[in-house]
């Protein structure tokens, strides 16, 4: 009977009883995964087949060797599993939470394609690397010699953290420069605590300073710093601020009040789990307690948001999208999720305009029949006439994407080149943009995308501006010693 309810844990598809609450379920999956972690972890672990072709580590954006962490796992070699895991991705613990995994290594397991469900590696990586914060086993990496050389970093998100830690390890003096007054980006204020808990968060960065890290909070580029000046004080300057520009919508009724940003509406419930006082949130505008909520997007920042909501204590919560269930962008294991919790989706429907005098009252909009494939295979969306239906709302969650700000008007550098979406501009074999030894990476390079794709491309970053520091920065280092 044990072994049912752990292996009911694992597979999410596999629903509880209808009487119980979410709040019920989540509470009966915490004790379970408590009590049989490690039972659970090694029989998931037994279960990869350690095929010829791990499909697996080919989908992992950081090329995880997951297959041999399995194998390492189930035969109870906890400590030497996390040396794999953590080989190729700087933050593991937090990919085993947040990473899209029916959408990479999951969905091409093996077994999965079998139809025997795939392997639960999220769940056995986040096992792994628990453990191995719990027994002392994660130590700042620290470099075996000094190279005397400074870089800058500008963003503490994944992507700018990866590169920090990977340059650090090599020697460099590391500076981190942030707006916010917390490090970890999106990590902090983007993802909400029930999928990330933000003292997974924190104590990454604090290993980073242990390491010898420095981190300036608080800290805009263009209004304490230039970039130009930035470059003074150090050898290579990478940029990783990210995509912080919400998308947004042009329709009649678009300015009333309550209609809201999701990126807004998600640091503020962060920073109310954090501690702080928001007035926003405790004036009731961005909080949706006793509120009925529509939130328009179906990518993984929306679905957050409809989560948040529920725990918030909506009255009712909808999610409207234009395209069906199996054309949304978000994972859909965070679609079963929403829907176990009770949000509602609309599908196939767009909104044209929001109802209300001062305050949004209603969202209006219309059916969307799909129509035939573009040249990307996805169908066009067309408007169903005649099909104008009105939800009612307290409160409206923009979550239609985000787009790149206009970095070289804020830094100062009209001289940095955008790309026409917005995004630097870089030679995508070293990384570099148009200003010698400013390197990008991460969503500001490849506009909105996965915290895994992100860490992958800090570290790429990071060997591409060793190789810079070395070849322009040390002889100039040697000239100055002389």
């Amino acid at each position: 009977m044990a072994n049912q309810k752990m292996l009911g844990f694992v597979h999410t598809a596999q629903k509880m009883p209808d009487k119980r609450s979410a709040a019920d379920r989540r509470q009966d999956f915490a004790e379970i995964y408590a009590r049989f972690s490690d039972e659970r972890a090694g029989e998931q672990a037994n279960r990869c087949s350690q095929c010829g072709v791990p499909f697996c580590q080919v989908h992992c954006p950081v090329s995880n060797n997951i297959p041999d962490w399995l194998k390492l796992t189930a035969e109870g070699r906890l400590e030497e599993a996390y040396e794999v895991s953590q080989a190729t991705n700087n933050f593991p613990e937090i990919c085993g939470r947040i990473c899209p995994q029916d959408r990479l290594c999951e969905g091409n397991c093996v077994i999965e394609q079998s139809t025997h469900g795939a392997v639960t590696i999220g769940s056995v990586e986040k096992y792994i690397n628990d453990t191995a914060w719990e027994n002392g086993w994660v130590k700042p990496r620290k470099p075996a010699r000094e190279l005397g050389l400074s870089v800058g970093v500008i963003g503490a998100g994944p992507a700018g953290l990866a590169a920090a830690e990977e340059l650090r390890a090599k020697g460099y003096e590391v500076h981190v420069y942030d707006r916010y007054d917390r490090m970890g980006g999106l990590l902090v204020y983007g993802i909400p605590g029930f999928k990330l808990e933000k003292d997974v968060v924190a104590r990454r960065v604090q290993r980073l300073a242990d390491a010898g890290v420095i981190f300036h909070s608080n800290f805009e580029v263009g209004r304490d710093a230039s970039l130009a000046e930035l470059r003074e004080r150090h050898v290579t300057i990478l940029v990783a601020t990210g995509v912080y520009k919400a998308r947004d919508i042009e329709a009649p009724g678009a300015g009333l009040k309550n209609i809201v940003p999701a990126l807004e509406y998600l640091t503020t419930s962060n920073r109310v789990g954090l501690g702080d006082s928001v007035e926003a949130y405790e004036d009731g505008s961005l909080n949706a307690a006793g509120k009925k909520v529509v939130v328009l997007g179906g990518g993984d920042t929306a679905m957050d948001c409809v989560r948040t909501a529920i725990r918030q204590g909506a009255t009712s919560v909808k999610c409207l999208y234009r395209r069906d269930r199996k054309n949304m962008p978000g994972s859909q294991r965070e679609v079963a999720h929403a829907e176990e919790e009770g949000v509602e989706f609309v599908w196939q429907a767009a909104p044209e305009a929001f109802t209300g005098n001062d305050v949004v009252t209603g969202v209006r909009a219309v059916r969307i029949h799909l129509g035939v494939a573009d040249a990307t295979g996805r169908q066009t969306p067309q408007v169903i006439e005649g099909s104008e239906f009105t939800e009612p709302a307290d409160l409206v969650i923009k979550a239609l994407g985000f787009e790149p700000e206009n970095l070289p008007g804020m830094f100062g550098s009209p001289d940095l080149t955008v790309t026409r979406w917005g995004t630097l501009l870089v030679d995508h074999r070293t990384k570099m943009t148009s200003l010698d030894g400013v390197f990008a990476a991460g969503d500001i390079v490849r506009g909105a995308s996965l915290v895994v794709w992100a860490i992958r491309d800090g570290r790429d970053a990071a060997e591409a501006m060793h190789a810079y520091a070395q070849t322009v920065g040390a002889p100039k280092l040697a000239v100055a010693a002389e």
